[in-house]
């Protein structure tokens, strides 16, 4: 079978394009517009594991944002076998404490059927590769406290807890779901 080159483009936090010669494996494929129906989809299959609907033209409007400017991140869409079976969000921001953008990684999905097959640790694997790569100089995760499986692939990944800090919201917004 011939290989697929994929092509990123990436913004640095001057704005200059930077390594357009990385590349993703054939498992995961950077979303575009086309992308919202199957995005907002899976968005919901993975707020309907946690009980929260999802609001579709809220996330339809956040992935449409986020697609359509690299400085506010990137999606890619995650393949098993050519089918499209998850989703991977990372949003941009600028870190006083690396002195440079950062990473959060905002959404993983895989659905149930393809779990456990190393989707999620090999997306996690090329996301560090093009966060590196591209200048980004760390991510960062939320995950919830009774999530043991998503701990556990986040830590497999080299992602850890940050001593004496957690994590504090102000909503000033409506999120994406209602609970």
């Amino acid at each position: 079978m011939p290989t697929r080159k994929r092509v990123i483009r990436s913004l640095t936090p001057k704005g200059n394009w930077l390594r357009p010669d990385v590349r993703l494996p054939d498992e995961m494929r950077r979303a575009n517009c086309s992308d919202l129906p199957l995005l907002v989809s899976l968005m919901a299959e993975f707020y309907a594991e946690a009980g929260y609907p999802l609001n579709d033209e809220a996330a339809a409007g956040a992935f449409a944002a986020i697609i359509s400017d690299e400085r506010l991140g990137y999606i890619w869409v995650i393949q098993e076998q050519h089918k499209d079976v998850g989703h991977l969000v990372v949003c941009l921001r600028f870190a006083m404490e690396f002195g440079g953008m950062i990473a959060c990684l905002d959404d993983l999905y895989v659905q149930p059927a393809s779990r456990n097959k190393g989707l999620g640790s090999a997306a996690l694997t090329e996301l560090s590769r093009f966060c590196a790569t591209t200048g980004i100089r760390a991510m960062t995760v939320e995950v919830g406290h009774d999530n043991a499986a998503a701990q556990a692939v986040y830590r497999r990944a080299g992602f850890g807890e940050t001593a004496g800090r957690q994590l504090l919201v102000l909503g000033l917004a409506t999120p994406a779901y209602t609970v």
